[in-house]
C-alpha cells in the first residue's frame, strides 16, 4: 500500500512518495493500477515466486488512508497484518534515506493514525522514506504538501527506487531479510 494524496495537484509533492512507490513497482511488473471496486483504491495483483503481491494505492486523502486498507485487507482476504506492507514518507528521517520497520507507532504521520484505527494492530510492515523535518518554523503540513527542491527531488527519486527494492525484498524473502539489507548505513 502506497499512501498518498489523490489529484494532480499532489503529484510529486513529499506526501505522496508512497504512491510513487507503488506506481514504479506496478510498472516494473507490467502491471496497470485500477479502481478495485468497493475499496476506494487502484490495485493491481500479480504472483511472485507462487505468492499473491497487491498492490495498491488509496484514492483518499492521506488521513482516510485505513478505509482503503481494510476494504483491501477483506477484498483480498489477508488474514493478519503481517502480510501488509505500508510505503510511506518519514519526517523522522534525513532526505532520501529508506528505512524498513515492522510494528511500532504512527510518528505524527496521520495515514497510520487512520490505518491504525482501522485495523487495531500496529504490526504491519512499513517502508519509510525520509523527508527530513521542515526548515524554520515550517509546519509539517505544508511542508510534506509541498513539492521539493530539485536537489531533494533528485535524492528522493534515488529513495523511491530502494524502496521498491525493499518492497520486492519483502515480498520474496520477507521483512528481515529487507531490515538487514536497506537499514544498514548509507
Amino acid at each position: 500500500m502506497g499512501l498518498g494524496n489523490p489529484g494532480a495537484e499532489f503529484e510529486r509533492t513529499r506526501h505522496n512518495l508512497g504512491a510513487e512507490v507503488v506506481e514504479l513497482l506496478a510498472s516494473r511488473l507490467g502491471l496497470r493500477l485500477r479502481p478495485e471496486k468497493g475499496t476506494r483504491a487502484l490495485a493491481a495483483s500479480t504472483h511472485l515466486d507462487d505468492r499473491l503481491v497487491v498492490l495498491a494505492v488509496p484514492q483518499t486523502y492521506m488521513n482516510e488512508s485505513g478505509q482503503a486498507v481494510s476494504a483491501l485487507m477483506r477484498r483480498f482476504r489477508l488474514p493478519a497484518t503481517d502480510r501488509l506492507v505500508v510505503v510511506h514518507d518519514e519526517l523522522d528521517l534525513p532526505t532520501g534515506r529508506v528505512r524498513v520497520k515492522v510494528g511500532g507507532g504512527t510518528a505524527g504521520n496521520n495515514g497510520l493514525k487512520s490505518i491504525h484505527s482501522h485495523l487495531h494492530d500496529p504490526g504491519y510492515v512499513r517502508v519509510r522514506i525520509g523527508i527530513d523535518k521542515p526548515p524554520g518554523r515550517e509546519g509539517g503540513a505544508d511542508y510534506v504538501l509541498r513539492r521539493p527542491t530539485r536537489a531533494q527531488r533528485d535524492a528522493l527519486d534515488v529513495a523511491v527506487a530502494q524502496a521498491a527494492d525493499a518492497v520486492e525484498v519483502i515480498a520474496l524473502e520477507g521483512a528481515d531479510a529487507a531490515m538487514l539489507r536497506f537499514n544498514g548505513d548509507r
